[in-house]
């Protein structure tokens, strides 16, 4: 039998094969089709019970199989899924459709949602009144409200849109594992730390190669570009990762680019905006371009003016130690000559903390953070089955020794793995109608560096910032206490998703929490007390430049979606006009960001980049009340479990901050915190 039709509590990886999923999204879809005609031909009068809630309950065996699906699509894809995922996008949306664009069913919704007066509104609490809200809206987004014509204009978009941003992430996975630098002189090694040597060697051995290889994923890439002596070696691998997907080949994602930007305008004029950002924004905190168009350029006027003279910094060292260039200042030359001055300034670098962060150890600080502030305690699981031998899973339990998650940690990079770090469900959480708790199964999915034949995983404090940033993830999802999943845990506003996850980056340079855990792997000795001071002293290190280069992301991003036009600009020029102003490092003509900047093409980031800018003001800011209070304040974590990381969606997110803060935000503590004031 299909593993899908079978009621389990682990999700049975050990079972499921490639063959099952088709068949399970096809019945699931079956079934949730009968289950809406049920919603719709029901004779009795709509009720929030018979059609709100009903509706929230549907579809439950599609959802369980298209979580699994897409999830592996991502963290374990093989070239069957790659192709199954093109086949089932467009069928999938066309279901999504048929359920948002039945007429029948919003005349229902619509009923509900218009008896403000009724008693039956009054009596909702506010955490159905946010579903109804919520319903109600999403039937209108999604072309409700629109003639016949439009809704099948509307149709052709979506599943056009499913399509292509697939296509985009395939190609941008394919592409990074075609690039390899193959190095068999040794000469070519100079400036390399071990780690990335020995990584470098066991890349080349599990290719069957002599030497070292190098690849594009973060833990080969990043080091190489921060240590590698030579130059030459460095600008081919800048240029291989920042043409990713611009090559005349089947990944090239140019013209994937213009098609994904103008379905997004045609959509949301479709619907009676004038952009696409216009359209997004109504559901983020910030509201409207205008809002976020002011934080942006606050934050260019803070942060301009030093990020500016950190690069003159760098290209000082530059000029004095590379006398006979003609070339000039590049941008592969920033990491390594960055390093240098670092290295000078404040005698510390990554590589100085690796033996300090062995993940076993790392793992135990995370987890006994969590501990420290909440009372949750982890458990290692070796009964779940798991879909690659890297993963591994832990039964999470709260203070009073409950059940409250299941955490899958899928920790190391592999050619089957898209790039960059996430958290994901492989359930939410909701409530039974007979009131039992269905607690979630959280994955956090990162590309951290793993162990070689010599060294066990030794991470860098920028890998152990990701682990906290996923983690932090995590834990509103785990801690998710809510009636409906669609409004559970991570289900929230895109620019409030990242505040947990950010919040969690502030303690990676706290002393307390880092004599937790960070001792030598070899020796066992706590990492020293004026390593962590040089850390401490080195935090603000470049800080302007780096948040000039997550501005200038945010600034490409609305450049394509406040576009009232059709995009019809050659790319590459678009890209240095959009985020011009905030770039402050020479532009390389060839390069281009956006054939590869998945969050804003594929990832649900369209017109919703500037969101990590945002969650930073605010996690500055509630930070601020840790420090104030003790970092570890079990009082100040248990209101920001109560009011932020267990309310998901059903409040709005100001509403949250203001419950648990006190008051509103301001970028003040940000500014305080990286130095600017």
């Amino acid at each position: 039998m299909n593993p899908f039709y079978t009621t389990y509590h682990y999700i049975p990886f050990d079972r499921i094969k490639e063959t099952d999923y088709e068949p399970a999204m096809m019945k699931g879809i079956e079934e949730e089709d009968q289950e809406i005609d049920s919603i719709v031909n029901n004779p009795d009068a709509p009720t929030f019970e018979n059609t709100i809630e009903a509706m929230e309950r549907s579809g439950q065996l599609l959802d369980k199989v298209t979580t699994v699906f897409f999830n592996l699509l991502s963290a374990e894809t093989t070239d069957f899924l790659d192709e199954l995922a093109q086949k089932m996008s467009p069928i999938l949306s066309e279901h999504s459709n048929n359920i948002m664009l039945n007429e029948g069913l919003f005349k229902r919704v619509k009923a509900v949602y218009d008896d403000h007066e009724a008693d039956q509104f009054a009596r909702l609490n506010p955490e159905q009144k946010m579903l109804l809200k919520n319903t109600y809206e999403g039937f209108v987004r999604h072309g409700a409200l629109l003639t016949d014509e439009q809704k099948e204009q509307l149709r052709r978009i979506t599943a056009e849109l499913g399509v292509l941003s697939l296509q985009f992430s395939q190609n941008k996975l394919k592409d990074t594992n075609d690039f390899i630098l193959h190095i068999t002189d040794e000469a070519d090694l100079e400036g390399l730390p071990e780690s990335a040597i020995d990584l470098a060697r066991q890349t080349a051995k599990e290719r069957e190669m002599d030497g070292y290889v190098f690849t594009l994923q973060a833990p080969s890439y990043i080091p190489f570009l921060t240590y590698s002596a030579r130059r030459e070696l460095r600008e081919k691998m800048f240029r291989a990762y920042n043409t990713l997907c611009t090559h005349d080949n089947e990944n090239n994602n140019v013209a994937i680019v213009g098609k994904i930007v103008n379905l997004h305008r045609e959509m949301a004029q479709l619907l009676g905006y004038d952009t696409y950002a216009d359209y997004a924004l109504t559901r983020r905190m910030a509201e409207k371009k205008e809002n976020v168009y002011q934080l942006l350029n606050q934050l260019i006027d803070a942060y301009r003016p030093s990020a500016k003279k950190e690069v003159e910094e760098v290209e000082k060292v530059y000029n004095e130690q590379l006398h006979d260039n003609k070339d000039g200042f590049m941008p592969w030359d920033f990491s390594y000559y960055a390093n240098k001055l670092k290295e000078e300034r404040f005698n510390i670098n990554s590589e100085m903390l690796r033996p300090y962060f062995e993940l076993s150890n790392v793992k135990k600080g995370v987890f006994g953070l969590a501990t420290k502030l909440y009372g949750i305690t982890f458990r290692p699981n070796t009964e779940a089955p798991v879909y690659h031998p890297d993963v591994e899973v832990f039964d999470v339990l709260d203070k009073d020794g409950s059940f409250l998650a299941l955490l899958y940690c899928d920790f190391h990079p592999r050619a089957s793995k898209k790039s960059g770090a996430w958290m994901t469900n492989f359930k939410e959480q909701w409530t039974e109608p007979d009131g039992t708790n269905s607690r979630p199964q959280v994955s956090i999915v990162m590309n951290l560096s793993k162990a070689t034949d010599t060294k066990p995983a030794l991470l860098t404090l920028g890998e152990v910032e990701t682990f906290l940033h996923e983690f932090g993830h995590a834990l509103h999802g785990m801690f998710a206490n809510s009636t409906y999943r669609s409004i559970s845990g991570t289900n929230v506003y895109w620019d409030f998703v990242e505040l947990p996850s950010q919040f969690m980056e502030n303690y990676s340079v706290e002393p307390d929490f880092l004599h937790t855990f960070a001792t030598h792997y070899e020796t066992g000795e706590p990492i020293p007390q004026e390593l962590i001071d040089r850390i401490i002293a080195s935090r603000n290190f470049n800080v302007a430049y780096a948040c000039m280069r997550q501005v200038s992301f945010g600034l490409l991003d609305m450049a394509f979606y406040t576009l009232q036009d059709e995009f019809k600009s050659d790319l590459f020029a678009f890209e240095r006009e959009a985020w011009q102003r905030a770039q402050v490092l020479p532009g390389v003509e060839s390069t281009c960001m956006t054939t590869q900047f998945s969050h804003i093409m594929a990832g649900g980031y369209s017109a919703g980049y500037y969101s990590y800018k945002w969650a930073e003001v605010l996690d500055a800011d509630a930070f601020s009340l840790f420090q104030k209070q003790g970092i570890f304040d079990a009082a100040t974590a248990q209101s920001f479990r109560e009011n932020i990381l267990s309310k998901g969606g059903t409040e709005h997110p100001m509403t949250l901050y203001k419950r648990f803060r006190g008051q509103a935000p301001s970028i003040d503590a940000l500014l305080h915190r990286n130095g600017i004031k």
